[in-house]
């Protein structure tokens, strides 16, 4: 009797440290693909916006830094003359991302702190401002698109990649 609670007590033990290893895989596995959603490529290159107004053309043109930054800038075009222009800045700070806007004339970065980002996405609020208080850039398939928005107001922005 005593050697077959031994047993059982042996069989539970394996039964438990199993369950650890498969968790600990999952864990590792998790770790992996959060370092793999850090990967903004999706962003690069010169895109067109798709729903502009007629006679308007606003354009984002992105650029890898390096590792940790990402730089942009859009510029809307009507009659040959640039309209409006931003300058945009994905940056890493400390473990997470943050969205810089700069136009010009500012003096400083509006900084949108990043709260949620993966693979092909990611969205950064600041809610000290009026607007917008958060922007969501997401890509799917070839369109990338962006979200501005606050508290009683939105616009969408459709792009398709030209290079």
């Amino acid at each position: 009797m005593k050697n077959l609670l031994l047993i059982c007590f042996a069989v539970l033990l394996c039964a438990c440290n199993q369950g650890k290893k498969k968790q600990q895989t999952v864990e590792t596995s998790s770790t992996v693909s959060e370092k793999q959603s850090e990967d903004f490529d999706w962003l690069l290159g010169q895109w067109k916006r798709l729903d502009e107004e007629v006679g308007q053309d606003t354009f984002e043109n992105w650029e890898k830094i390096n590792d940790s930054e990402y730089s942009g800038i859009g510029f809307t075009i009507q009659d040959g003359d640039t309209i409006s222009q931003e300058k945009i800045r994905l940056l890493k700070v400390a473990n997470h991302w943050n969205l810089n806007v700069k136009a010009p004339g500012e003096e400083h970065w509006t900084i949108f702190n990043g709260t949620n980002h993966n693979s092909n996405s990611f969205v950064c609020e600041n809610t000290e401002i009026e607007f917008p208080n958060r922007i969501k850039y997401w890509i799917d398939e070839y369109t990338l698109h962006a979200l501005v928005s606050g508290s009683d107001m939105e616009i969408a922005f459709e792009f398709e990649k030209l290079n």
